[in-house]
Formats: C-alpha cells, structure tokens, sequence
C-alpha cells in the first residue's frame, strides 16, 4: 500500500515533467529550426502551422487532464451513510454494500472513497475514473497520443536535418538508439542530441500507449461495460452502442471533441436531484 502511495504522487510529477520537457523542446527547438526554408510564405509556414497544431493539442491533453483530477466521482459513502464493521468490510472487498441498488460501485483504499460506475484508479491522474470524469480521461488519452506522435514527427525531422540521416529506411528508426548510444561514448554525438533521440523513443512509448488505452477504453464503452466490472465478472444489462456513447459522452459530445468541457454528471446525481 505505501509502494501504491508514493506511486500516487509519484506519477502525476512524472507526467507534468515530461510534458514541460516537451513544450520547450517544441517551442524552443523544433519549431524555430523550421524556420530556415526561405522559400515558404510566413503565413503558411510549416513552423506556424505546426506551432499551431501542437498548442491545440497541448491545451486539449493539459486541459482534459485538470478536468480528471477537478471532476472527482462523487463519494456515494457519505450518501449511503456507511457504518463501520460488516459493511465497511464488503466495501473494502470491492463488493456493494447490504441494501445498496447502485451498480458496480467500488471502494478504492488510496482515494477512501465509493465510486460510482468505478473503471480504475489513475496513477497518472492520482485519482479514480468514473461516471464524472470518464469522458475528459479518454479525451486526456487521446490528446496525449497525438501530442507524443506529434512530437515524435518533429523531432525525426530535428535530427534528420541536424544528424543529416533519413529516415526512409523503415530499418533507420529502430537502429538510431544503439547507433546513437556508441556515437555518444565516443564523443561524436552532443549531449542535447542524444537527449533529443532518447525522447523520440519515451514519444513513441508514451503515444502508442496511450492509443492503445484508449481504443480499448472506447471499446469497453461500447459494450456498456467499466474495466471494473470486467476484472469482477458483472452481468451487464445489454443496451444499444448509442445509449453507452451518450452516456459517456452526452449530448454536446462534438464540443468535447475541441475544446476542454466539464463532463456529464451522473446518472446518480441527476436520480437524485429528481
């Protein structure tokens, strides 16, 4: 428990870390390197454009990202009135307390709270994802893809002009890290180089897995199912692939699409403001 604490505290830091690494080095050195062909237009210069793609996408993935943490699942203990002794113990065995009719509700040990339509708990985030904040997570995972493929884009092109190598050769991506390694130990390759090719690779890393999180995440939602009720074995009720959308997404799901929004509240605070 106290690995999973640290872990906790540990990997939100990691990702703020990596992202300021990676705005500066966009805003730094990718995009003003951009800038020597002469023969572009300075509105439609590849700088500008990419400037422009990348600050899109960096505000939609930070933005998605305060939103998960702002937008905690609502603690269903307090509404329940939970006591202490048999009930707290089902509640910690992540079964559904006596007498309890909300569905696949879970006590998670680092957040000390219920959860409502519990997935699973976020290291990245350092907070659980459910009914309140599901949407603005795959939002956060998806944004955070395309900002790594982004960026691994305009660092292969960095080091293709610095490095004066290609990459047409498929061959040339997987062999530039030990290729890269020996030239560093013999002092032929700078240190801000290397630094450069080893974020290329956490890139890759990062965007691959969060596409893949998110495919399986949209997949899962789909199907009207949480990761939790998966990993437990629940018997979902079989409902059209529309219902399970709109109730992740909502209505007003294209403007989510674009630009940071709060998510839908859930169906447990809508029954009970009723």
């Amino acid at each position: 428990m106290l690995v999973l604490r640290l872990l906790n505290v540990v990997a939100p830091a990691y990702f703020l870390c990596i992202s300021l690494v990676t705005f500066v080095l966009q805003i730094f050195v990718f995009i003003p390197s951009m800038f020597r062909d002469p023969s572009t237009t300075p509105l439609f210069s590849p700088a500008l454009l990419h400037g422009a793609l990348f600050l899109f996408l960096s505000a939609n993935a930070l933005g998605n990202y305060v939103l998960v943490i702002q937008s905690s699942p609502e603690d269903l203990g307090k509404e329940l009135n939970l006591g202490k002794g048999a009930e707290v113990a089902d509640w910690l065995d992540g079964s559904r307390s006596p007498g309890s009719a909300l569905p696949s509700t879970h006590f998670c040990r680092l957040c000390a709270r219920v959860t409502q339509r519990h997935d699973h708990h976020c290291f990245f985030t350092g907070n659980c994802i459910g009914s309140r904040n599901m949407r603005n997570f795959i939002m956060f995972c998806l944004y955070t893809s395309l900002a790594c493929l982004d960026s691994l884009v305009a660092g292969m092109a960095y080091i293709s002009s610095t490095l004066s190598m290609s990459f047409a050769d498929p061959l040339a991506f997987l062999t530039l890290l030990p290729h890269s390694i020996s030239q560093f130990f013999s002092g032929a390759l700078l240190s801000s180089e290397m630094f450069v090719i080893l974020m290329l690779y956490l890139w890759l890393g990062i965007g691959l897995a969060c596409a893949g999180f998110c495919c399986h995440q949209m997949l899962l939602i789909l199907r009207g199912q949480t990761r939790y009720q998966v990993r437990k074995g629940m018997v979902v009720r079989a409902r059209p692939w529309r219902e399970n959308l709109q109730e992740v997404f909502g209505k007003k799901w294209l403007l989510g699409l674009l630009i940071p929004v709060p998510n839908v509240e859930s169906n447990y605070r809508r029954q009970k403001e009723k």
